[in-house]
């Protein structure tokens, strides 16, 4: 069975929206400061080697877009390499791939994919998505790539209503500018006192 990780960059105060998710948001690109090549290494050897994408239908137009056109590096190979698990209404205009869609029942099609021998999967961006996962008990990890900034407005990682989890802290990193990359596995139900 493969395992399913969130990988997400967030700020201090839990905001993972940035410019090219629209709605007006005021502070355009501000994980780009804090960008590092010991920061992209750690990144990208967070993903686990092979691995497939599971994304939802914007963050794989955004990519789409990007991704194939970028100079060829470990991150750009590997992304343009894996299968992406696309959630989409419009399976028939994906072009960028190797790409399936998850069919019309998000959450059986995810548990059919994990299911299935292949690569772990990895989920970027799709912040809806995110916490459907979250929600059906279907993310085995998450990690978190914590910048030292507060935001104070946006898009949060976790929605009002999320379930309440446990996780467990495997391994932290910290890159040169500060940026924290937190990574946890699922420990089951909230434990509380």
């Amino acid at each position: 069975m493969r395992k399913l990780k969130i990988m997400e960059h967030i700020s201090l105060d839990g905001v993972l929206q940035t410019t090219g998710d629209g709605g007006g948001f005021p502070y355009g690109d501000w994980t780009a400061p804090y960008r590092t090549p010991a920061g992209r290494d750690a990144l990208f050897a967070a993903h686990g080697g092979n691995f497939n994408l599971l994304i939802g239908r914007r963050t794989y137009d955004a990519w789409s877009g990007f991704w194939p056109k970028a100079p060829s590096s470990p991150m750009a190979d590997g992304l343009n390499a894996a299968k992406k698990y696309v959630v989409t209404h419009r399976p028939e205009s994906l072009e960028w791939g190797p790409f399936e869609a998850v069919g019309p029942d998000t959450i059986e099609g995810i548990r059919r994919i994990k299911s299935q021998d292949g690569p772990n999967l990895v989920l970027w961006g799709s912040s809806t998505l995110t916490s459907t996962l979250l929600e059906h008990g279907l993310a085995d990890e998450i990690l978190f790539v914590v910048y030292p900034v507060l935001l104070g407005t946006g898009k949060r990682f976790f929605a009002e209503g999320t379930p309440a989890r446990s996780f467990e802290l495997v391994k932290t990193q910290t890159t040169p500018t500060g940026v924290i990359l937190s990574h946890y596995k699922a420990a089951g139900p909230l434990k509380t006192a």
